[in-house]
């Protein structure tokens, strides 16, 4: 019943986005010193979202409304910025900046599964 609600899967969406974003970001960051290496990062949640059929209408069956199943995955770009003299786009200050909203990102998303579990657990009449 719980994995059922909207609210919980998107929950549960935007928790696995920022996991995955940290991830990246943290792959960043370990390259900071690394000439040539581009800075990456992911595809904003909320594009994710939309196009997985999280939001509006949903594709019921593989070929239905966009052609093919919408894939959940996101997706990986390069971000392109000022580069170091040794071509390296890595900015350690914007990482760390990107890392702390992320972590809010995802504990948005864990206390609104929590908060989910508690009103399912009081309409149950337990605690």
């Amino acid at each position: 019943m719980f994995e059922s609600l909207e609210v919980s899967k998107m929950a549960r969406a935007l928790a696995a986005h920022s996991g995955a974003r940290l991830g990246v970001i943290a792959e960043n960051i370990a390259n900071a010193d690394t000439p040539g290496f581009k800075a990456k990062d992911l595809t904003d949640f909320e594009s994710v979202w939309r196009d997985a059929g999280g939001a509006g209408m949903k594709a019921t069956r593989a070929g239905h409304l966009h052609g093919n199943a919408p894939s959940e995955a996101p997706v990986l770009v390069r971000r392109d910025g000022p580069a170091s003299p040794n071509g390296n786009t890595v900015s350690l200050q914007g990482e760390m900046m990107r890392a702390a909203q992320v972590r809010q990102d995802h504990d948005t998303a864990l206390a609104i599964i929590k908060n989910a579990g508690d009103v399912i657990r009081a309409a149950l009449g337990r605690k």
